[in-house]
């Protein structure tokens, strides 16, 4: 069977980056546009919004999420759902030029799928196989493409060019997303039940985070979350990816 062309491109692109990643040295990029914040009056009006319809439905779904589904049910979902992610992972760590990472991605998702029941269990980190969980926007930082402004989508929240770009490619490009999507053996109501939990997990974490706390305890609630946001995402971009540099080349064999 031939794969289908939408799978095959980011492969091509996997190899065709890592040959120019290997020959050249490039400064990743920065955030300093998005930390200027040159669309504040109209990203604080859409964080209003975004704000209300927030404390009216997901609140009270991820509270109510977190009362009743059991700790060890709500932590096994997580788990199943970043064991879908190890492909896409893997494919960012190649396009940053970090093929052991990417091994290790690969060598995760085996283990997770099979020993693991399913991703339920993360027993490769058990073993000592540890996840690099990497996006387009991280990699697209690595090439060296800055941030651009920061903006407050609606019902999403907040992002910068960089990342909203990489989050609309990661829809075609992340193997996962796209068997949801196009596989024809997914009925379209368990790609709607698929969707809801992976965002109603997603708020639910945030609430066990203490992100509600931190926020209305804040001050400027919106000046709050778009610091925490660009710093949580400038480390990822630039100094994880010295850290996994120095990884890429082990004393020892991969763990499989």
């Amino acid at each position: 069977m031939t794969a289908p062309k939408s799978l095959l491109r980011p492969a091509l692109v996997s190899f065709s980056a890592l040959a120019l990643l290997g020959g050249c040295t490039i400064t990743p990029g920065t955030d300093t546009l998005a930390q200027t914040d040159p669309l504040e009056k109209f990203n604080r009006k859409v964080w209003n919004i975004n704000s209300k319809a927030d404390k009216l439905v997901m609140q009270p779904v991820a509270k109510y999420y977190n009362k009743k589904v059991p700790e060890p049910v709500r932590k096994a979902i997580i788990r199943i759902f970043a064991n879908l992610e190890e492909p896409f992972n893997a494919i960012n760590n190649l396009l940053q030029g970090k093929p052991y990472l990417a091994g290790k991605n690969i060598a995760r998702l085996a283990i997770n799928t099979t020993v693991g029941i399913g991703g339920i269990r993360d027993t490769a980190t058990k073993i000592g196989v540890v996840s690099t969980v990497e996006d387009f926007g991280q990699t697209m930082a690595r090439w060296g493409m800055n941030g651009g402004p920061y903006f407050v989508l609606p019902f999403m929240g907040p992002t910068t060019m960089r990342d909203a770009v990489g989050t609309g490619i990661a829809q075609w490009a992340d193997p996962f997303s796209y068997c949801v999507r196009e596989c024809h053996f997914v009925p379209n109501a368990a790609t709607y039940a698929i969707a809801v939990v992976s965002v109603v997990k997603m708020r639910a974490q945030m609430a066990e985070s203490g992100a509600d706390s931190f926020l209305e305890s804040s001050l400027d609630p919106y000046a709050a979350a778009r610091s925490a946001f660009l710093q949580h995402r400038a480390p990822r971009s630039w100094i994880r990816m010295h850290r996994a540099i120095n990884q890429a080349m082990p004393r020892s064999p991969m763990p499989i």
